[in-house]
């Protein structure tokens, strides 16, 4: 969050270049405060430490709550991608605070939402978070209440936010959030973190369009015009990459980079990690990615997928569904998709399957009435992983769906009205 040192990357760090290979310890920690890893697609909670501290400062990973808020006044149709945004004397004074990450703009210039979204999480730009607020909720302090309305829908009620960008209220000159201190900083848990960063990515997935860009142009042929660079250093081309990172937040809670959320994909499923308050970071900002490095590792040696069911291919444990009022009296089913929860790896290399248990929306002895089309969804598949670790809030499941293999059409009336009969004098008389 603070300004990034621009550092010279020493031998021994490139020695440790970002690799994916598999870990798994039982006493393995990771060098910071605190820190989370979850499966996102299902929520699933793969790693914790410390991870409901809710007291470590957060700065820009702040960010990827602003971002969401962006995307939904967009999806609501409130802002357009292309609404001109202009830049207050408030966002533009903090351009010149030397401390804090920004990128240059020209006072009295406006820029796109899709301009100003691209400078906050790309470089991380400050202004970014501040224009975007002041348009999206009329100021900064309303646009907060509003990141803590979305936070309690989510169930996050430990957190506290003062402003949309992650800097400490003294970086401010005086604009801040009513009642708050003036040294008050954002801080959240890295559970908190990851409820976020899993929401973005549920809802926004386009998200991953931005932040796995390791820079892009910015107001070309204006007065603003430059290169936004990312402070994400586990893109491709860093000295600290690792294949399959698109994203997601740096922040700086000092002048080095300390807290991370990342994201990546690998052996065919996407986690989401967090890292906050690494041990003293180094002056090359290499250490969270290190770190993050590290974590993913031991994610990846240690939980992999069990494939159930394969789409479009029938799942054994619930084949068809029965029909009423059709031409014909069930309907087989087929999975939507690949059915993969993530699973603990056995020691032996292959799923452990001991722990999961397997629901559905549906009894297997229920009925629907027809018409049926086909690729209609009619049975849930909830698949979970009893340990300790559990799921995110919320999120208690990998939730798959059965569809209809074949449309099923409605019998014509005179078989409909007898079948109704038959039932009225089997059930009412």
């Amino acid at each position: 969050m603070k300004k990034l040192l621009i550092p010279i990357i020493s031998f021994l760090t490139v020695l440790s270049v970002m690799v994916a290979l598999p870990v798994h310890a039982d006493n393995f920690s990771v060098a910071a405060k605190s820190a989370i890893a979850v499966d996102a697609s299902s929520g699933k909670i793969l790693y914790v430490q410390n991870a409901t501290d809710a007291s470590t400062p957060i700065a820009s990973v702040t960010k990827l709550l602003t971002a969401y808020l962006v995307y939904k006044s967009v999806d609501d149709g409130k802002i357009t991608w292309n609404t001109k945004v202009p830049i207050s004397n408030y966002a533009y004074e903090l351009t010149q605070n030397a401390d804090a990450s920004n990128i240059p703009l020209a006072q009295g210039e406006t820029f796109t939402v899709k301009e100003l979204m691209n400078a906050l999480l790309i470089p991380s730009a400050n202004s970014a978070a501040v224009a975007l607020s002041e348009k999206i909720g009329g100021s900064e302090p309303k646009f907060v209440d509003m990141m803590q309305a979305q936070l309690k829908q989510w169930g996050v009620t430990d957190a506290k936010l003062v402003n949309a960008s992650g800097l400490p209220n003294d970086d401010l000159d005086g604009h801040i959030y009513p009642g708050s201190a003036a040294t008050a900083t954002n801080t959240m848990s890295a559970e908190d973190v990851a409820i976020v960063s899993y929401h973005l990515l549920k809802d926004y997935p386009q998200v991953l369009d931005i932040t796995k860009q390791t820079s892009l142009p910015f107001d070309q042929g204006g007065e603003s015009s430059g290169t936004l660079t990312n402070t994400n250093q586990m893109l491709k081309g860093f000295s600290t990459s690792r294949s399959g990172v698109d994203g997601l937040k740096t922040g700086s809670t000092g002048f080095q980079i300390d807290c991370f959320a990342g994201t990546t994909t690998q052996n065919g499923f996407r986690i989401i990690t967090v890292v906050l308050d690494a041990t003293n970071p180094a002056a090359d900002n290499s250490t969270p990615f290190t770190l993050t490095n590290q974590l993913m590792n031991y994610v990846y040696g240690s939980w992999t997928t069990d494939t159930i069911a394969n789409k479009n291919k029938t799942f054994k444990n619930f084949k068809k569904f029965s029909i009423t009022d059709g031409k014909s009296k069930s309907v087989p089913l087929v999975a939507a998709k690949n059915i993969t929860p993530v699973v603990p790896l056995a020691s032996n290399g292959t799923p452990d399957t001991k722990h999961i248990s397997i629901n559905f929306s549906q009894k297997k002895t229920a009925a629907i009435e027809a018409p049926i089309k086909k690729s209609q969804p009619l049975v849930n598949v909830y698949v979970k992983v009893k340990d300790k670790l559990g799921y995110l809030p919320q999120s208690t499941t990998s939730k798959f769906s059965l569809i209809a293999k074949t449309s099923i059409q409605k019998s014509i009336p005179p078989v409909v009205w007898w079948n109704h009969f038959v039932k009225f004098v089997n059930n009412d008389l």
